[in-house]
């Protein structure tokens, strides 16, 4: 539920789905480390692996073949005659595939010894969310002027965990996991899921290998002095429900259709050309680096996810954010995005799920404990800045577009977020938009900085609730604002005027309450209107942001806001 570490366990006597149920904070479980992970992604599908391109069989990792918030495959490892290949290079800048050069330790086979170095091995995979597959080819190059043979081994291991449990977040029902199945040259590993959906991945090879043994495929590698030989390996992923599974693809898929076709820039994307290399290159590697961030839901809706591994879903603040920035490359994810958010806003209480009428989620989760109501993401609503964060992007949206189509068609969602500000965020009056948790035990702290201890005063003691956060402010005056032209420019000049005059009034409100007179921003407003006088580059950051955008939530404007700044400057680079 957070990327800080603070996170939220439904207990185990609890009942999922339960009118208030408590979440317990607890510590992420996972041992090893996936900070040097080789991450390639399309669409839906990712995988993450060691930096030698396999997946331990060991437990205690969070490597393997995701999709939909399952991993389907937690162990992947590749023998040559008994011992891992060395690592020489590796690469995975283009996002969907990663390329790595191995070569064989000193081998011992069928009595002779073979020194290292002896075998190239070329390792290229490719994923594709259009085909659900990971497609590994092996290209093994005899580098010596004398005939040499070895065996070749792939082992794989299933277990189709949820991705929260994984994390040790949560731990919810398991269905069946039946074992290994060998069929027509083909491995399968089948799992029918407690929410009554069936997970399977199977794996293709070619050519069939010589050896098939329970989750093993063994190739016996007999290579003439330069000769070579190439395997190719196809994990096909699939989901259905039961009785309604359709049969599984052939995996013929070609590498190099398979190359041109994932690794395309999007039509729509704009393409930027300068006359600096470097400026270019930049460009080039930041587009392609959020290409790889697309996911898509709903039948093709595309949006950013917030991150590899934990974060790949709709999340309301990273998603809006991020296609806000992209709006001049590609305005058609952000559409994407303000229509799915839309579709999931929120439309009663529940205290369950945070959720509240025009409430923006903050995530949204599709696997196994979802499905199962084990855990509130389905859509969970507990964060305070992405409904003003939406209105930002349906409003910069519409004037990047030149159109007013989306603020017509969804002006009930427009009207639901505006009265969220108004009726839930700002609930005393004052006009500030700020949060309490509405759990006995739940998420303390609902903005950016989530993390339990996120939000604190200067003796280092926890902000107390309710917390109106600096850059929360920010974002509902600009979503005013934005809100106010967008109603000018279809004629109510009458309900502008009101967002106009609102919007002035935080703004003067804002100055007043939130100005430390040591010369900088307050973090936060806590109980009882105290702030939270902490000098952070937060609130700078964020009010730079919105000064530029809005033409200015800080007055007044120069003299404090470049105050502020300074003294950042100066702290940052003691």
């Amino acid at each position: 539920m957070t990327k800080h570490g603070h996170t939220l366990t439904a207990p185990s006597d609890s009942i999922a789905g339960e009118e208030n149920p408590n979440l317990v904070p607890e510590v992420h479980s996972i041992k090893g480390s996936v900070a040097e992970a080789l991450v390639i992604k399309n669409g839906n599908l990712f995988f993450l692996s060691e930096p030698d391109g396999t997946v331990p069989l060991a437990p205690g990792h969070g490597f393997g073949l995701y999709y939909h918030d399952c991993r389907f495959l937690n162990g992947y490892e590749l023998k040559m005659s008994g011992r891992k290949p060395e690592v020489l290079v590796r690469n995975a800048d283009a996002g969907y595939m990663a390329t790595l050069g191995l070569s064989n330790p000193d081998l011992n086979a069928d009595g002779k010894s073979l020194l290292k170095h002896s075998v190239e091995v070329r390792w290229e995979r490719v994923a594709s969310a259009e085909d659900l597959a990971l497609v590994d080819t092996l290209l093994l190059q005899n580098l010596t002027s004398d005939s040499i043979s070895f065996s070749l081994e792939f082992q794989f291991q299933a277990a189709f965990e949820d991705i929260f449990a994984i994390r040790g977040l949560f731990q919810g029902k398991h269905g069946t996991r039946h074992p290994p199945v060998w069929e027509n040259g083909a491995l399968s590993f089948r799992y029918d899921g407690a929410d009554e959906i069936e997970r399977e991945i199977a794996i293709d090879f070619s050519p069939l290998p010589d050896g098939m043994l329970r989750n093993i495929a063994t190739y016996q590698v007999e290579l003439a002095p330069r000769g070579s030989q190439k395997v190719r390996v196809s994990l096909n992923v699939s989901t259905s429900e039961p009785r309604k599974r359709a049969a599984r693809r052939p995996t013929g898929i070609k590498l190099e259709e398979s190359r041109e076709r994932i690794g395309g820039r999007p039509e729509q994307e704009t393409k930027v050309q300068t006359n600096s290399l470097l400026l270019s290159r930049v460009m080039d590697r930041s587009l392609s680096d959020l290409r790889m961030l697309r996911c898509t839901l709903d039948g093709g809706a595309s949006y950013f996810a917030a991150g590899v591994p934990w974060f790949v879903a709709l999340f309301g603040r990273d998603s809006i954010i991020t296609a806000l920035q992209t709006l001049a490359y590609d305005p058609g994810i952000a559409e994407h995005t303000i229509r799915l958010l839309a579709k999931y806003q929120g439309k009663e209480l529940n205290p369950w799920r945070e959720e509240e009428p025009g409430k923006i989620l903050h995530e949204l989760r599709v696997g196994e404990m979802a499905h199962l109501g084990e855990i509130p993401h389905t859509p969970y609503y507990g964060t305070v800045d992405a409904t003003p964060l939406w209105l930002v992007l349906v409003g910069r949206h519409a004037t990047w577009s030149g159109e007013t189509r989306l603020f017509d068609e969804l002006r009930p969602q427009i009207e639901a977020a505006l009265n969220w500000i108004e009726q839930y965020g700002n609930t005393n009056g004052d006009g500030y938009v700020k949060y309490a948790c509405k759990i006995e035990k739940g998420l303390a702290n609902q903005g950016w900085k989530d993390s339990g201890d996120g939000i604190v005063n200067a003796d280092g003691s926890l902000a107390q609730p309710p917390i109106a956060l600096v850059e929360v402010q920010g974002y509902v005056y600009q979503a005013k604002i934005e809100m106010a032209a967008l109603f000018r420019r279809v004629g109510e000049e009458q309900r502008a005027s009101t967002l106009e005059e609102q919007a002035e009034r935080l703004r003067e409100h804002f100055d007043r309450d939130f100005w430390v007179e040591d010369g900088y921003y307050a973090l936060a407003l806590q109980q009882h209107n105290r702030q939270a006088a902490v000098l952070s580059s937060f609130a700078t950051i964020r009010l730079d942001i919105i000064w530029e955008r809005s033409g200015g939530m800080i007055i007044p404007s120069s003299q404090r806001a470049l105050s502020a700044t300074a003294l950042i400057m100066r702290h940052s680079r003691s």
